[in-house]
């Protein structure tokens, strides 16, 4: 799980002392870790191929997290209460969330009244969807797998 991502975490709510995630079997390794959260995540994506969860509002992204990473973390589906940033660049802050959810559920409204007949205002709406649910990062861990 290497990455140029940091956490402000010095009460270790989300890994122990060498940085490995808590997770629901125990792993100390991050390799078998790695390799655990692949295979699980991997089966929950194959079965949202098949079996689609709709997006109502952005507490959908709750949903799906819980859903692709349950078998491995215990804060699978709940929002990060540590602070990120990736090469020096911070993500939106925790203790704010609930203003950035409300904004993306204004931006899906907005989506869904394009008549579907408008492509490029639809995909344009869509990336700025987009774009703001990355910002927001609101997990510890796979919020690339859940967008």
């Amino acid at each position: 799980m290497e990455n140029n991502y940091q956490y402000i975490d010095s009460d270790y709510k989300y890994t122990n002392k060498n940085d490995v995630l808590h997770n629901l079997a125990n792993i100390e390794d991050e390799k078998i870790l790695l390799a655990k959260e692949s295979l699980k995540v991997s089966k929950r994506v194959e079965e949202l191929f098949e079996n689609s969860i709709k997006i109502n509002l952005s507490n959908s992204l709750l949903i799906i997290h819980h859903y692709l990473f349950h078998d491995v973390y215990e804060w699978a589906g709940k929002v990060r209460t540590v602070n990120i940033s990736k090469n020096g660049k911070p993500f939106f802050d925790g203790e704010r969330f609930y203003i950035d959810f409300q904004y993306i559920d204004t931006l899906i409204a907005e989506y869904r009244a394009i008549r579907k007949t408008k492509k490029q205002e639809l995909s344009h709406k869509l990336s700025e969807i987009l774009d703001n649910v990355n910002y927001l990062h609101p997990f510890r861990e796979g919020n690339g797998r859940t967008q």
